[in-house]
């Protein structure tokens, strides 16, 4: 009980004061975890490209090399057609997962920050109705 006495000898310039300066921390520390968050999405989107390119490298790379191989053994058109369905699994596959990592990393909007700043307002909004 002791706190808010105290408090409540302090002017209003320091209590103003005293706002200001936990106001700007408190932008300061959402401005990092928002920089943080956006990171870690950018790093996601970025796995999920890189699932996407490896998916096109194989097909294009792998469907030439594997059906010379079969070729040697079957007929080279049959060889084309089992070539192309196991490489579209695989592509397919890649697709996929690619897609989820570009997923998680949308939209670009630093998702968690945003609560924390909805939270803070909430907060803030809930201490004034208290005061009066």
């Amino acid at each position: 009980m002791a706190e808010p006495q105290a408090r409540s000898d302090e002017s209003i310039a320091d209590l103003v004061r005293d706002l200001s300066e936990q106001t700007s921390r408190l932008v300061r520390d959402e401005m990092r975890l928002a920089q943080a968050e956006l990171k870690q999405k950018g790093a996601r989107a970025g796995a999920g490209l890189g699932g996407f390119g490896a998916a096109g490298l194989l097909a294009l790379y792998g469907f030439a090399a594997i059906i010379a191989a079969l070729a040697l053994v079957m007929d080279v058109w049959l060889a084309a057609l089992i070539v192309a369905v196991v490489l579209f699994v695989i592509a397919a596959i890649l697709a996929v997962v690619g897609k989820k990592q570009l997923q998680k990393a949308t939209p670009p909007v630093p998702e968690h920050t945003v609560e924390n700043v909805k939270a803070d307002i909430a907060e803030v909004k809930e201490a004034r109705h208290r005061e009066h």
